[in-house]
């Protein structure tokens, strides 16, 4: 800022303006206008406020006061303002100067015709009614402001204390206000304890930029709001808007807090302040962009949305083909709060359904969102936050604005009350770009009640789980069968043809895996170790996970595996998704697809990439056709019966065998661990059982055996079934303790198999069942026979079985009582069996 100087015009008086009472000083009080002291400067104000004037100096004071005179414009032809003062009645002549002063002489002359002319003060009648009344106080600021409804109001300036804080008279009523610019903050002069003040940087130059164009300037003013005493408004002078002025030119930035209030248009003070960072000017010198180093193409992109992982997160493909995954700018989702917070160390909780609407706004996002392709702008990334002490470790993520159809998404979330607006430091640049339209949107939402911030009672989800619960599955297979096809959003793709779905006419989540094919595996930890993922399996996952993630399906369930997950058929927009993972060479076809109405399409599809050796079908080779036909008629069926030990027999005949053959090597484990256990007996209750974990379980006589934990009811209901010996039992933990790694089924694996009989039908009538159930527990329950695999089911492989002596087939005895049918296999090498 250029240097001032006071000048004081010389040989002439005004009378003195109004004094506030010195703050902190009882003594002093309120001095009152002097008549015409208004008048007089008002005169002075709009004739010389931003003119050109020159001056002389006629004398200087021992205190430095500076007496002279003062014309308008460059030279000292100009009007003499002194002169023009007493003319007009607003000023007396000091007379009492002695001395032969021809211009004090002119003054005297000017002043005896202004009192003939009755001007001014020289006026007939009382001068008080020239005195204004000046309010320094007001008794309701609040009140005050909300009476002028954003009105403009006429107001002069009378002092700028920096940038962004001034003084104003407010007309015609004289109210005398401290006004805060809305939307910005200037750097100020911080006033320390012992009474000096130091400028912030660019202090001096924000204040001289806004007194320079408004102090004594004739304004309007818009009073907007008034927080906590304190009133916001904005000036407006013909030439401009000095908030958006001193944003555009670095001297001020943007504040959240007072922004709200602002009515002329937020985005235009960000866009003022954009301009000033982008130039980075005086503030903004230092300013790095938190989106600086991004590539254009990676800073706006338009992708396709493949999956909603959160409310405030989504993983987008790029035209590349690559998979990004995107976070909201500047909101949260729902999360919860205080002593629901220790909830999420139970197992059972699951956020999605059981943090207040989080369901919906995930539910919001899938249904705009997914499978469409949104506008995506990189407002900035947050880098990765190491974890804390309480918090988690956060990896870098991207935070964009994303819109579809010119819709901002995480506006719209935040006007449902269905997330909520981050709010930030100041001078914390990483945010939305649109973050007032968040802010008002979710002032929308609190005002009308909406989501989150709602006073009505929470929509709760109760969504049963049943994948891998065999026992409720059981009870829904045959409510689903019936049901022919049902709806159902796909929630979690396991692999290409395993899935997790949501029923949500049923509110259950259930595994699902796709009938009619076999599909490459992925790779997975089994008791033997790790599992090689077998090719192709990979992009037969991402195959389904395109086609269906989060997607509206309808599947029809067909039956169940012994695991409780269903099978059946999966259609998404009249895709079948079997056929299409066998169309793409990602699949085979499965036996199983045989009764099926879609096993022609299968078989063709499948024809098809087999002879164009694709994908999984690359090494196939072809057997010579001649061949073939001799092996199908030489493919006999194969009598290779070895000797098995009947250990249990189910309710719904099934039964489960030793092999003969390994039978010593599970004694000799028995003896030392049991050995051992004598030696170091367990804790009693110490053993926690977790659902699938093996352990060992003392049986009802006495003895401790290897055992696996099929489901946890409560501590002293805990459902094993011994892997060697395939009964079940339900115990208290008390009779559980851990599996030494010495006698796991790495060691040795779980002796006893699962098998099923061959070609005889169940009896679908309880007591027909259990007639033979009992039959053959008398004949062949732990007893040693003979076992022949006829062929495999889908649950467990298919059986023959003989008596250890005579050689006679258990199952032709029962059909023959006439306690079973047959079950009639179509397979050529298995005819004179079934016959």
């Amino acid at each position: 800022p250029p240097p001032e100087r006071q000048i004081n015009l010389s040989n002439i008086r005004t009378g003195a303006m109004a004094r506030r009472a010195a703050q902190g000083q009882p003594d002093t009080k309120d001095v009152p206008d002097e008549p015409w002291a208004f008048q007089a400067r008002e005169f002075l104000r709009k004739k010389l406020i931003g003119k050109e004037v020159c001056f002389t100096v006629e004398i200087k004071t021992a205190l430095g006061r500076e007496y002279g005179m003062v014309y308008l414009g460059k030279d000292t032809t100009g009007e003499n303002i002194a002169e023009s003062l007493v003319s007009e009645g607003l000023a007396t002549v000091r007379r009492e100067v002695r001395g032969n002063n021809p211009e004090q002489a002119r003054l005297c002359d000017l002043e005896d015709q202004a009192k003939a002319a009755k001007k001014g003060q020289w006026s007939e009648g009382s001068a008080a009614h020239t005195i204004r009344d000046i309010k320094y106080t007001i008794e309701n600021p609040r009140n005050f402001v909300d009476s002028l409804h954003q009105k403009p109001i006429n107001a002069i300036i009378e002092h700028v204390r920096d940038g962004g804080i001034v003084r104003a008279l407010l007309l015609p009523d004289y109210y005398l206000v401290t006004v805060m610019l809305s939307g910005i903050k200037c750097p100020t002069f911080k006033r320390e304890a012992d009474g000096t003040e130091t400028p912030e940087p660019f202090a001096a130059e924000a204040k001289f930029f806004t007194e320079s164009r408004l102090l004594q300037r004739d304004v309007q003013i818009i009073l907007e709001s008034c927080p906590n005493q304190i009133i916001l408004g904005t000036i407006l002078h013909p030439n401009g808007n000095i908030t958006e002025l001193l944003l555009k030119e670095g001297f001020a930035r943007c504040v959240d807090w007072s922004m709200a209030v602002y009515s002329q248009g937020a985005e235009k003070l960000r866009a003022a302040e954009r301009s000033a960072k982008e130039r980075k000017v005086r503030i903004w010198k230092d300013y790095v962009a938190p989106t600086a180093n991004l590539d254009q193409k990676d800073r706006q992109f338009v992708a396709k949305v493949m999956q909603i992982v959160n409310a405030d997160a989504m993983v987008v493909k790029l035209n590349s083909g690559e998979y990004k995954t995107i976070h909201l700018s500047s909101i949260r989702p729902p999360r919860i709060e205080g002593e629901e917070k220790n909830k999420d160390k139970d197992k059972r909780f699951r956020p999605l359904y059981d943090i207040p609407y989080m369901f919906e706004a995930r539910e919001f996002l899938r249904k705009k969102l997914i499978g469409k392709k949104v506008n995506v702008t990189v407002d900035y990334i947050r880098a990765a936050t190491g974890p804390a002490e309480g918090t988690p470790a956060f990896s870098e993520r991207t935070c964009a604005t994303v819109t579809i159809g010119g819709i901002n998404i995480a506006e719209a979330l935040v006007s449902k009350g269905l997330a909520t607006v981050i709010r930030y430091r100041q001078d914390d640049d990483q945010r939305s770009s649109h973050y007032d339209e968040l802010l008002a949107a979710e002032a929308r939402a609190i005002k009308n009640g909406k989501g989150l911030h709602s006073k009505k009672e929470v929509p709760i989800h109760r969504v049963a789980d049943i994948s891998g619960e065999t026992q409720k599955a059981k009870q829904f297979l045959p409510f689903l069968q019936r049901a022919g096809r049902s709806e159902a959003v796909v929630e979690y793709v396991f692999s290409g043809s395993r899935l997790k779905l949501y029923m949500p006419k049923e509110t259950c989540l259930i595994t699902f895996l796709l009938a009619g094919i076999e599909c490459p595996r992925s790779s997975r930890a089994t008791p033997g170790g790790m599992q090689l993922a077998e090719p192709f399996s990979e992009e037969a996952t991402l195959f389904t996970k395109e086609l269906v993630l989060q997607r509206e399906v309808e599947v029809e369930v067909e039956s169940m595996d012994k695991a409780g997950n269903f099978i059946g058929w999966l259609h998404i927009e009249g895709v079948n998704l079997s056929v299409a993972l066998v169309e793409n060479a990602l699949s085979k076809v499965h036996f199983t697809a045989e009764r099926s109405a879609y096993y022609k399409t299968l078989l063709s599809a499948e024809e098809a990439c087999r002879q164009r050796k694709e994908k999984i079908w690359a090494n196939y080779e072809e057997k010579p056709v001649e061949e073939f036909v001799q092996l199908s008629e030489e493919k006999e069926r194969v009598a290779n019966y070895r000797p098995v030990y009947v250990t249990e027999i189910t309710d719904t005949l099934h039964f489960y065998a030793q092999d003969v053959e390994t039978g010593s090597q599970l004694e000799s484990l028995m003896e030392t661990m049991r050995a051992e256990i004598a030696a170091q007996p367990p804790v009693e209750g110490s053993y926690s059982a977790r659902r699938g974990d093996y352990c060992l379980a003392k049986f009802a006589d006495g003895e401790w055996y290897r055992a696996r934990v099929e489901k946890v009811e409560s501590p002293s209901k805990v459902h094993v079934f011994y892997i060697d010996y395939g009964n079940r039992e339900v115990v208290s933990s008390t009779r559980l303790a851990a599996m030494p790694p010495a006698f796991s089924t790495r060691t040795l694996p779980a002796q006893a198999t699962e098998y099923a009989f061959a070609f005889i039908q169940v009896p679908q009538d309880e007591d027909a069942r259990a007639d033979v159930v009992d039959c053959i527990v008398r004949d062949i329950h732990n007893s040693q026979c003979l076992l022949n695999v006829e062929y495999s089911g889908v649950v467990c492989p298919h059986v023959t079985i003989q008596f250890a002596d005579t050689k006679e087939d258990v199952g032709l005895g029962l059909v023959k009582e006439g306690l079973v049918m047959v079950d009639v296999r179509k397979e050529k090498h298995l005819q004179k069996m079934v016959s």
